[in-house]
């Protein structure tokens, strides 16, 4: 399970066009507003078409600051609908934008290689995902703080990664760099997501009889991080509600798995 959303808007130059100044012209934080809204209520359709309208208005304003986010969240959207030809077209396409903005080996560059190679894990193609994954953590490491929550949703997604391909005791150790930026953050959903990984990595490594003990000690803490009061009953948690249930049903607990699955349309189905 992938979590987090990179925000490049906080760290992107306002003023990043094609030669001229005109931020103004997107309004990319109603756009991102939007956005989720859409998604909150899993309405991909509206979701793409509100993405699709923006590019085109970003890329007649010549903006190249809106255009990249815009991109970037296409790639996750066509990720998460199973279009590979698509998503492997906006991610090729990102990394095209940034360069054309000069934002080559910083830490925006670092994000679109992330979720490009996210992309590229999800139809299977791991093995074009890992240096992507290696190079934006050269990066991230570099230029943003030991605590940045980006770094957390790198570590995991990477871990995810290495897991795939047998390299279990790297992705071991960057689950748990994951966990500790996430509760540093109290990111508590996205931290649960990293558990419920790291259970999984312990079967596929001791076997379910072996890692017992490891596999249900991250379910509690799923359970426990899943139920805090704190968490805000939006999109996001929703979204990890829907990645998480599946997890707990291969494992045994069906009823835990079954509340997360109404917890996830409770929210989903508000008008």
């Amino acid at each position: 399970m992938d979590n987090g959303r990179m925000t490049p808007e906080d760290y992107l130059d306002d003023n990043v066009t094609y030669g001229r100044r005109d931020r103004d012209a997107i309004p990319i934080a109603h756009v991102i507003e939007k956005l989720d809204e859409h998604l909150s209520r899993n309405d991909y359709a509206a979701a793409e078409r509100h993405l699709c309208y923006w590019e085109a208005e970003a890329t007649e304003a010549r903006n190249l600051r809106a255009l990249y986010t815009i991109v970037n969240e296409q790639i996750g959207l066509f990720r998460k609908l199973g279009r590979q030809e698509e998503a492997f077209d906006r991610a090729a396409y990102a990394l095209k934008i940034t360069e054309e903005a000069g934002l080559s080996g910083t830490a925006a560059e670092a994000t679109a290689y992330i979720n490009a190679a996210t992309a590229y894990k999800a139809f299977g193609r791991v093995s074009d995902a890992l240096p992507l994954y290696e190079a934006a953590r050269k990066i991230y490491e570099r230029d943003l703080e030991n605590t940045d929550e980006r770094l957390g949703g790198l570590y995991n997604n990477y871990a995810l990664a290495l897991a795939e391909v047998g390299e279990y005791d790297r992705a071991e150790a960057l689950f748990y760099r994951a966990i500790g930026i996430m509760a540093q953050n109290r990111m508590m959903p996205e931290e649960a997501v990293s558990y419920l990984n790291l259970a999984d990595l312990y079967e596929a490594r001791d076997g379910i009889e072996a890692g017992d003990g490891k596999i249900q000690k991250c379910l509690n803490e799923a359970e426990r991080l899943l139920d805090d009061p704190e968490n805000p009953q939006d999109g996001n948690y929703a979204f990890v509600c829907e990645k998480c249930h599946p997890t707990f049903d291969y494992f045994g607990r069906f009823f835990y798995a079954e509340e997360l699955r109404k917890r996830m349309r409770r929210i989903y189905e508000r008008p």
